[in-house]
């Protein structure tokens, strides 16, 4: 959980300007917004670091958190250990006011001060990321739930005890750090986001073999507590 200071942080930087992106906006727009960042974050194929970290897998991610990253700031990363995730809120208010954030963070950035400028590079960047996290369904660049699941399936309440058990197999690809280095991170996410995409895998709706047959000998049981020890990390 994000420390109660942070949250506070979120909701001053809002303030102060009175405008905040609460949805994605146009991602064609977003890609142009995005040559103001360009000069230090690549993304997509082929993206490496610059001055700053590559931006593939940014939502869902845990601050601070890229390994093979080195120049990140200590107060970044003490805001990571503390539980900042990025996700829409949270990078919405970063690209405004990098400082006002995260006082002490080297991202030089004076930020993007215009509510739908920060809508549409949002936008943009969440192509790049798989994780779905804080996708309202309406946005252009929404990830529709592939399955339809009962509310009682929903509504389990997974072991995650049992479901760390049960992970020793995923995380034989799958990193518990989160790194999405070549393979997407499934650290951190939501329950249910977690438990639908596992049974878009059991129904063979998502096309991948290896997660095909994974998901196939699971039970909902299962499934439950593998999302409730993966969404804990």
């Amino acid at each position: 959980m994000i420390k109660t200071s942070l949250v506070a942080a979120i909701a001053a930087v809002s303030l102060a300007t009175g405008a905040s992106a609460q949805s994605f906006g146009d991602p064609e727009r977003g890609e142009k917004v995005f040559k103001k960042c360009a000069s230090c974050h690549m993304v997509g194929e082929n993206a490496r670091h610059r001055v700053g970290p590559v931006l593939n897998e940014i939502f869902g991610r845990r601050a601070g958190s890229i390994e093979d990253y080195t120049r990140y700031s200590k107060g970044l990363q003490r805001e990571g250990k503390d539980g900042l995730m990025w996700d829409l809120r949270t990078l919405d208010a970063y690209i405004e006011n990098p400082k006002a954030l995260v006082s002490d963070t080297r991202m030089s950035f004076r930020g993007l001060k215009d509510a739908d400028d920060r809508a549409d590079v949002l936008a943009y960047l969440r192509q790049f990321s798989e994780s779905p996290q804080n996708i309202p369904e309406s946005a252009p660049t929404a990830t529709p739930h592939e399955v339809v699941l009962a509310p009682e399936v929903l509504a389990l309440v997974g072991d995650p005890e049992f479901g760390e058990y049960l992970a020793s197999e995923c995380k034989t690809c799958h990193q518990e750090d989160g790194d999405a280095e070549g393979i997407p991170s499934i650290t951190g996410w939501p329950e249910e986001d977690f438990v639908i995409a596992m049974h878009a895998y059991k129904r063979k709706i998502r096309p991948h073999p290896v997660m095909q047959m994974f998901a196939g000998r699971l039970s909902e049981e299962e499934i439950a507590a593998l999302a409730a020890y993966f969404g804990t990390l």
